[in-house]
């Protein structure tokens, strides 16, 4: 038995979809299990003990037609047995097609129905906590007989990589026997980040609840971005930022994110990281992205808060309508409005 599970999108969702390894290796024990992803994401899924193999896709794949019906043809090669097509595009819809796969199973979305046996249609609300992300992918599981409620995604460290980790914060003067803060302080655009000033606020708060040390999660091209966000925080709270120790790769955010008390910021693909780590989170949405299919596993450890929570009246359409609005909205979006809240997730 050869399964293959597609996935050609982002952080987040790679390792979301990974939960699908899990649940197929107790139901099939011995299949080759593989996973077809973006390069640049493979990170999050690596030593992950449920996956068999990883296929690439790559940017050449993505500009070119050629190389990606050269890599139509390699799986078609392989034989796989069911392809789970989680992505569900044009890219994933060919290779799926050129298969020799006697069991297809996607999305239902209707100019694609009849490429796959299996058509599952998503579900817009759920009562499970596990939000929408993770039902949703969980029902791709049900033509195969898998019926399952719940499964976390998880990220595997290495020994090596926990041990250097920890030797890296010492070497920085970072005190593990204190609070620890990771902060998620950009997101993946404009139109996904928080207001400099407000995210200056909000560390601020941080620092004078807890006096805690900080941690910014920013990569060197960002350097000047996460510099003006340092620079609005008042004096006090920067003697409590330690801007320039942070991870140069995202195994090494992971391992560093390892030690922290908490993650907080911009809802993204951090969050879903260290939820997975299983470090507390608290997440600041997009005025224009919908929570309800994110806020994975809600409770007093993983918190979030969306503008739509405090002015409902604002919204009169779907929140993905708002996606050219979200300078406006953010700005709305003050810290004053869910202080609170955060001050009642710290002091956990």
């Amino acid at each position: 038995m050869k399964i293959l599970v597609i996935q050609q999108k982002m952080i987040g969702d790679v390792l979301t979809s990974s939960i699908l390894f899990e649940a197929l290796r107790a139901k099939y024990p011995n299949a080759q299990l593989d996973y077809l992803i973006n390069e640049h994401t493979f990170p999050v899924v690596e030593h992950n003990p449920f996956i068999d193999n990883y296929i690439f896709f790559t940017k050449e794949a993505e500009s070119s037609k050629r190389i990606l019906l050269k890599l139509a043809k390699a799986v078609k090669k392989s034989n796989y047995d069911i392809i789970i097509d989680v992505y569900s595009k044009l890219s994933s819809n060919l290779i799926t097609v050129f298969s020799n796969a006697k069991t297809k199973i996607s999305y239902h979305k209707h100019y694609s129905t009849l490429l796959y046996h299996h058509n599952i249609k998503r579900q817009q609300n759920t009562n499970e906590k596990d939000g929408l992300a993770i039902f949703n992918r969980l029902q791709l599981l049900q033509p195969l007989g898998i019926e399952i409620n719940s499964i976390k995604p998880k990220i595997y460290l290495s020994e090596s990589e926990i041990i250097n980790s920890k030797l890296f914060l010492e070497k920085h003067n970072v005190d593990l026997s204190k609070p620890l803060f990771m902060i998620s302080v950009l997101g993946s655009g404009d139109n996904k980040t928080y207001p400099f000033p407000y995210m200056a606020k909000v560390i601020d708060a941080i620092v004078e609840k807890t006096q805690g040390q900080i941690l910014f999660n920013y990569i060197p091209k960002q350097e000047e971005q996460a510099k003006a966000i340092l620079n609005l925080c008042n004096s006090e709270t920067k003697k409590h930022i330690k801007f320039n120790v942070f991870g140069k790769s995202l195994r090494e955010f992971l391992a560093i994110t390892h030690y922290c008390n908490a993650l907080i910021g911009n809802e993204g693909g951090a969050i879903n990281m260290a939820k997975a780590l299983g470090i507390r989170t608290f997440a600041i949405y997009s005025p224009w992205i919908d929570k309800a299919s994110w806020n994975l596993f809600e409770d007093e450890n993983n918190v979030s808060v969306h503008l739509k929570d405090y002015k409902p009246e604002l919204y009169t359409k779907h929140e993905k309508k708002y996606k050219k609005e979200a300078s406006t909205l953010y700005d709305q979006f003050k810290p004053s409005l869910y202080i609170d809240k955060l001050e009642g997730f710290l002091s956990h």
